[in-house]
């Protein structure tokens, strides 16, 4: 599966949309073709924000099993490009790029339509004619005329535009990281690192300098430095991992071992925006472009903060729990003690621990939503097909980000100061994404 081929975009097929000039890049020219058939007429601003929803499962469905840091920034570009796409046609917040304009009357739900089927096309072009099956069965509930017309072109340079945005971000091309000592504190490789890709290397190296698509840069949410090996909260969540996460222990209650199960097999994308549906569908139907929004400024903080995530990582390149408790002899602690037999409940994986990522996309998409829906009241039920048999149900997004702290202590691969710091990194990435991009347009004098 290639997720960087910015050519096998389709340009405007199967959409009776006769190509402007050449490629789709030229959105402008696309949009001005549709709209010379078009009658002039406002927006309907009332539109429900179904056919977001629906392609953001699509979407997530789409992206699979693809690796969590490249699926959340998938999932960040689909989601901008429908909101650029449904924007342009409302005009109800700052554009993020502002490069598409919409003729009046365009349909705003065909729009949403062919931004998220072209800019999902373009990352998994193998599953394309799945994406053409859903497109065409969305754009059949949409008057067929020049105002479907008008929509689908707006959709497809908006598409477009965020496609040549995202080309060459800084994601295409993996690096590995090689510890290099094995001093006290200093990343190893774990037994999960043992076959390709890593090949006994840190993954995601290069996460750390894919362009964010919210903040400035990837340091400006740095964590802080962790905990000394010789401080008392090194060696009290040490005590508590090595307690409750390992394979053997009698002290992991059941509740806590299906938390740790479902958050091991489901990643962030995948179980955030299950909740941020669930959460919209409370509202009822909503102003689509609100929605849009919401998943748009949630999705990139997402992607954010594991850029963000893994340049603190690489900075600080920290042991995990797995390799700290078998060394616990050499921390320089007298409130450690070694254990060799030590195994975690949940596959380790292949990076350094501090922050938590897990944590920090719990973080962001909890600043986010909390904002959008509010953090109580809530009716939220969680499942993961990767762990059969657990049902989780929460009524407020605290307890979810609880729940994901847990899931990895008690599953034995962090440190509780890894996911508390990972949480503070995410709400401030999904707060300062949040107060800064995609703000609503205020008329003058209001």
């Amino acid at each position: 599966m290639n997720l960087l081929q910015p050519d096998s975009i389709p340009l405007a097929h199967h959409f009776g949309i006769r190509k402007c000039a050449g490629k789709v890049l030229y959105c402008a020219l696309i949009v001005a073709c549709a709209a010379t058939a078009l009658e002039a007429k406002g927006a309907t601003s009332t539109t429900s924000d179904a056919v977001v929803l629906h392609w953001n499962e699509v979407a997530v469905k789409t992206v699979g099993a693809t690796p969590p840091f490249p699926s959340t920034r998938a999932m960040a570009i689909v989601q901008v490009a429908v909101f650029e796409a449904v924007n342009a046609i409302t005009q109800r917040y700052q554009p993020y790029l502002g490069t598409v304009t919409a003729p009046p009357g365009a349909s705003v739900e065909a729009a949403a339509v062919a931004a998220a089927h072209d800019t999902l096309a373009w990352l998994f072009p193998m599953q394309l004619a799945m994406l053409d099956g859903e497109r065409d069965a969305s754009l059949a509930g949409i008057a067929d005329g020049p105002a479907r017309n008008a929509g689908i072109a707006v959709g497809q340079a908006a598409a477009a535009a965020l496609i040549a945005e995202r080309a060459s971000d800084g994601a295409q091309v993996p690096q590995f990281y090689t510890p290099p000592s094995a001093e006290p504190y200093e990343w190893q490789p774990t037994p999960s690192c043992t076959s390709a890709p890593a090949n006994g290397r840190g993954l995601f190296f290069h996460w750390q300098f894919v362009k964010p698509f919210g903040i400035e840069s990837s340091s400006q949410f740095r964590a802080k430095a962790p905990p000394a090996l010789i401080n008392g909260t090194y060696a009290n969540d040490l005590n508590e991992v090595e307690m409750v996460g390992d394979l053997s222990s009698t002290l992991r209650p059941p509740d806590r071992a299906a938390v740790a199960k479902l958050y091991a097999a489901q990643p962030p994308h995948r179980g955030w925006n299950l909740v941020a549906r669930q959460l919209a569908a409370e509202r009822g139907a909503d102003e689509i472009t609100n929605t849009a929004r919401t998943l748009a400024i949630m999705n990139m903080s997402l992607s954010d903060v594991h850029i963000t995530v893994f340049e603190s990582k690489y900075r600080y390149r920290t042991w995990r729990p797995e390799t700290a408790i078998h060394r616990a002899d050499d921390d320089g602690n007298s409130r450690t003690s070694a254990k060799a037999t030590y195994q975690p409940y949940v596959v380790t994986p292949c990076f350094p621990s501090y922050p938590s990522a897990h944590g920090a996309g719990a973080g962001a998409a909890r600043a986010v939503l909390e904002r959008a829906y509010g953090r109580k009241r809530h009716d939220i039920t969680i499942t993961d097909d990767g762990a059969p048999g657990i049902v989780l149900h929460y009524s407020d997004l605290r307890a979810i980000v609880d729940d994901v702290s847990d899931a990895r202590v008690y599953g034995g691969i962090h440190f509780r100061f890894d996911q508390d710091a990972g949480e503070r990194m995410g709400r401030d990435v999904g707060q300062y994404n949040d107060e800064h991009g995609l703000l609503p347009l205020v008329a003058d004098g209001n």
